[in-house]
């Protein structure tokens, strides 16, 4: 008798040994107190870190906004959207959340190497307590968007509590970015010095600051392959909720509730398939 069989015939399992998914997510939901105390200490620790504590969580976008506003409001000219000021304000802040995501959960493993090799748990709740701890980020923000949309001139309406179901559609895409990122920082470590020229690809590509039908109005096939873009179509469906000249369409819905979807599950089994790396020092 093999030792694999004299183990199996005991119950005996090979420590470290990956789970199965159902098992692996169970495991993950059992610790959910844990990753949301975790989420909070971080939070809570980020801001005691500086001398400003919280408002460097508002500060940072609307620094951003204000910057990137008036350089593009220049460079667009005529072109730019009416209440553009707004249309940045929306872009910046919730891009934020999706860029935050990403590079968090990009470090989440490899940014807690002591924790991983020293404990057993499901590596999972690392990436889950990062996209806990951006949601947490992201609440307080959402509000001052809001307010500054009002001090822009933006009429307050029932459709703005449709953020509440985008925000959610887009958690789960942001996660589902992050346990990819996750997996691929443990392989390949350079991939966190590469992260940044891809979040900047991608801010200047997702529609954050232009409109795409004003700017790219001369290649209709460029302007059709935005219709299925997850993060312009996420922008275009809270503008459209939010500002008083702007619309979506309804199919937005299902693109960016697709892309979610399609993202978690394909990140989720990514990930999980590695689990029995992520405690092997390197």
């Amino acid at each position: 008798m093999t030792v694999a069989e004299e183990a199996d015939k005991y119950g005996l399992h090979r420590v470290g040994a990956r789970p199965t998914l159902a098992s692996y997510l169970r495991q993950t939901w059992e610790r959910r107190e844990f990753i949301y105390e975790l989420a909070k200490a971080r939070v809570q620790k980020q801001n005691q870190q500086n001398r400003l504590g919280m408002i460097w969580v508002v500060l940072k976008p609307t620094l951003n906004a204000i910057m990137y506003g008036v350089i593009f409001g220049v460079l667009q000219g005529n072109r730019a959207v009416e209440d553009f000021p707004v249309f940045v304000v929306i872009g910046v802040f919730l891009f934020e959340f999706f860029t935050s995501s990403m590079n968090g959960g990009a470090k989440s493993i490899t940014g807690n190497q002591a924790l991983v090799q020293s404990l057993s748990f499901p590596r999972l709740s690392l990436p889950v307590a990062q996209i806990t701890q951006n949601l947490l980020t992201l609440m307080p923000m959402v509000v001052v968007m809001f307010i500054y949309s009002i001090i822009l001139g933006t009429t307050p309406k029932w459709a703005w509590f449709g953020i509440i179901p985008l925000i959610a559609i887009f958690t789960v895409f942001n996660m589902g970015v992050a346990l990819i990122c996750a997996r691929i920082t443990v392989h390949v470590r350079d991939f966190t010095q590469i992260l940044p020229l891809v979040t900047r690809m991608l801010f200047y590509t997702s529609g954050v600051l232009f409109s795409v039908d004003r700017i790219l109005n001369h290649w209709p096939w460029l302007v059709r392959v935005f219709d299925f873009h997850p993060l312009y179509q996420t922008l275009q469906l809270a503008r459209g909720m939010i500002m008083d000249n702007a619309e979506y369409e309804p199919m937005a819905w299902l693109i960016v509730s697709v892309w979610a979807v399609a993202a978690l599950a394909f990140g989720l089994i990514f990930f999980w398939k590695a689990e029995e790396r992520y405690g092997r020092a390197n």
